[in-house]
């Protein structure tokens, strides 16, 4: 028997949120979006999507949309920054590949996700998208959710709620409490730039479509072309000796000149052109097994924020959007739908949330570590996707976690 339609809020109007709306909605059931902006939008540059992503991104419909801006990069390469030399490599078109992963690698600006998950979500006849409303708390009954906004004394009702709204989630503060985002005492710089503006040394660098991580001492670089190849994405990325939780005088671009100034000509080359108008200090959490709280549920950041090193932040929101979809669309009541969603859910993304921890201490070894790590990689072959694997498996398919 088909579950009766609910109408389910959704907290958060980023990739997450509009996912889950996108997924919900396709599951028969009627769907509000509430976000605190006072117009749906993302900020950022690139972001990578890996298989288990495109698979997302396919059964919510939009993979067609989103490939029509994104770029299929031939190679993943890991290149010391240092030395300058390749480390090692993925070949991410040819027959290995495709027959063990089906679904392509790509790289995207996150306004074009975003953007295509939002066209969606304005085409879909049960999705109703509210903005300019903060959620300042929540109220629970046996039968359904109310949201309280700071705008308004209008109160949203509805069956369950899903929490969509990132790393600093209020609803997880209200239904967790489990404190602040960690920071790692790392920062970023970022941004895309067109290939047009990119001229001498730099030019060479927008020849290629392979995504490029230059991996060095408590440090990093990462370049791809994005939107069609009209824009390159470098993130430069690096340790803090200044971090200050009470201060945003710490990460500064002196800091960033200094870190990277030991790096190889390609990476001096490149840093002058990474975007320099914002820092973006890089969080995450523990893993919490606690997602479901009666009718309300945590997804995206708001449940798992990781660190950027796997690449799968959004790639993670996007499984759980699918896997909430699915299972709303097999469980008559929220509060058995959330747990089947979660028990598939948390395992997962905790293994992926400790892992992009490990990644990066691996990826910014200095001296001797940096060494054994560029011995070890340089075995592989392109076609070997032994360790990587599990990330880019999707839930139903699932291989293992590596062992800590």
């Amino acid at each position: 028997m088909t579950p009766s339609p609910l109408h389910i809020a959704v907290v958060g109007g980023g990739i997450g949120g509009l996912a889950a709306a996108l997924a919900v909605a396709r599951s028969g059931h009627r769907v509000t979006v509430v976000e605190r902006a006072a117009r749906f939008g993302e900020i950022g540059a690139g972001l990578q999507l890996a298989p288990n992503a495109s698979l997302a991104l396919e059964e919510l419909g939009v993979l067609d949309a989103v490939r029509r801006s994104a770029v299929a990069p031939p190679r993943l390469v890991m290149m010391d920054a240092l030395t300058g030399k390749q480390v090692t490599a993925l070949d991410l078109r040819g027959d290995a590949y495709r027959s063990r992963f089906k679904h392509p690698y790509l790289v995207t600006h996150r306004t074009d996700l975003h953007g295509a998950l939002l066209a969606a979500c304005e085409e879909h006849p049960s999705i109703t998208l509210l903005t300019g409303r903060t959620v300042t708390d929540v109220a629970q009954t046996p039968a359904e959710v109310r949201l309280h906004f700071a705008e308004t004394p209008e109160r949203l009702a509805a069956d369950a709620v899903v929490a969509a709204d990132g790393l600093r989630s209020r609803l997880r503060q209200i239904l967790v409490n489990d404190g602040a985002p960690v920071c790692s005492k790392y920062v970023a710089y970022r941004g895309a730039l067109p290939v047009t503006s990119m001229t001498g040394a730099m030019a060479q660098h927008a020849t290629t479509e392979s995504v490029i991580v230059w991996a060095g001492p408590r440090m990093h670089l990462v370049q791809y072309p994005v939107r069609r190849g009209e824009l390159y994405n470098q993130v430069a990325v690096f340790e803090s000796d200044h971090y200050d939780p009470d201060s945003d005088d710490w990460g500064t671009e002196a800091e960033l000149e200094e870190r990277f100034a030991g790096s190889c000509d390609a990476v001096r080359d490149a840093l002058p052109l990474v975007a320099r108008d914002r820092r973006w200090p890089l969080f995450d959490r523990l893993p919490i097994t606690d997602w479901v709280h009666d009718r309300i549920v945590l997804l995206g950041d708001a449940a798992h924020p990781m660190l950027q090193y796997l690449a799968q932040g959004a790639c993670q929101a996007l499984e759980d959007a699918v896997a909430l979809g699915r299972a709303l669309r097999d469980h008559g009541r929220p509060e058995e739908a959330f747990a089947s969603y979660a028990a598939l859910r948390t395992g997962r993304a905790a293994s992926i949330q400790t892992n992009a921890r490990r990644f990066g201490e691996i990826c910014h070894l200095d001296g001797m570590g940096a060494f054994l790590r560029n011995q070890l990689l340089s075995d592989r072959t392109p076609e070997d996707f032994d360790d990587i694997a599990w990330v880019w498996t999707s839930a139903g398919d699932l291989q293992p976690a590596p062992t800590p």
